[in-house]
């Protein structure tokens, strides 16, 4: 062969080689973004449109949950046949003895005061009120005795958690103050919270920053109560957080049940035990881009 076929011929082998690997590379997609690394021990993702599991880690190991507890404590609640939300509440000595014996966040309730419903779920899950946890297992369970309607009520949570298909979940408080078997999973913490935000109220009341609530006195004069600000710095902090809970404890470390909406599009879970507040946030963050990237 002459010189002149040799390198026409070898002109058409890299140029078939070319197209070869040109039609290689495009058939590989491009690279997925990878998983991140948290802190927290635990974590879960989903979109919260069709339930799809996006990000899994020791998603149904089950876990301490602190205050994200009152999660199914206001879902119970907003579940009650013909609720009124404006209906009072009188508050009792009883709900302020329990948060200053177990040292537990607190709205700050004052004894006697007349508080309505809608007040009580604000300062549930606003300031991660015990005092108002208390005063709504005592009103909307049954039973002839306060520890009896207080048992009563957390049946109902332990009911509505089965309803939903829950295994890994079990309540024995209504405020996540538990007794030695309050336990859910990121998975299962994050249906709860999922099926929460098909209430309206609901919705309002983990999206709201700050509150003040006006109360009756046992005087009758009317008291407006300081401004109960959320436990939630997510809130503020990233763009599209619409909820949802916070909490923490000895047990259960520092947890966070989260949700986002961005370009029409809703991702919603939890991490559990994570280091401090900040690392919680700082998991979830990661935890809600990253379920973006994959919705």
């Amino acid at each position: 062969m002459t010189g002149r076929r040799l390198r026409r011929a070898a002109a058409v082998s890299v140029t078939a080689g070319a197209v070869l690997a040109t039609g290689a590379l495009a058939a590989v997609p491009a690279q997925a973004a990878s998983a991140p690394s948290i802190v927290a021990k635990g974590g879960y993702v989903m979109n919260n449109s069709n339930a799809k599991t996006l990000y899994t880690k020791a998603a149904d190991t089950k876990r301490s949950t602190g205050s994200t507890t009152k999660i199914m404590t206001a879902k119970v609640v907003l579940a009650q046949s013909h609720l009124n939300l404006d209906s009072k509440v009188t508050i009792q000595k009883a709900y302020s003895d329990y948060v200053v014996s177990h040292n537990a966040s607190q709205a700050h309730l004052i004894v006697g005061d007349k508080v309505t419903v809608r007040q009580l779920l604000y300062g549930l899950m606003l300031p991660s009120g015990c005092d108002a946890a208390y005063a709504l297992a005592d009103k909307f369970g049954s039973g002839s005795t306060r520890a009896k309607r207080v048992s009563n009520f957390i049946g109902k949570m332990n009911t509505a958690a089965k309803s939903l298909g829950l295994t890994h979940t079990h309540f024995d408080s209504f405020d996540g103050i538990g007794n030695g078997s309050n336990y859910s999973t990121p998975r299962d913490l994050t249906k709860i919270a999922s099926s929460a935000m098909k209430n309206s109220t609901f919705r309002t009341l983990v999206k709201t920053k700050k509150y003040t609530a006006k109360t009756i006195t046992k005087t009758g004069s009317t008291r407006t109560m300081a401004a109960w600000t959320n436990t939630n710095g997510l809130l503020s902090s990233y763009s599209g957080t619409i909820g949802v809970k916070t909490g923490s404890g000895p047990e259960a470390k520092y947890c966070l049940v989260f949700a986002a909406t961005r370009g029409g599009k809703t991702v919603i879970g939890t991490v559990l035990a994570s280091s401090s507040i900040a690392q919680r946030e700082s998991d979830a963050k990661k935890l809600m881009s990253y379920g973006f990237t994959k919705i």
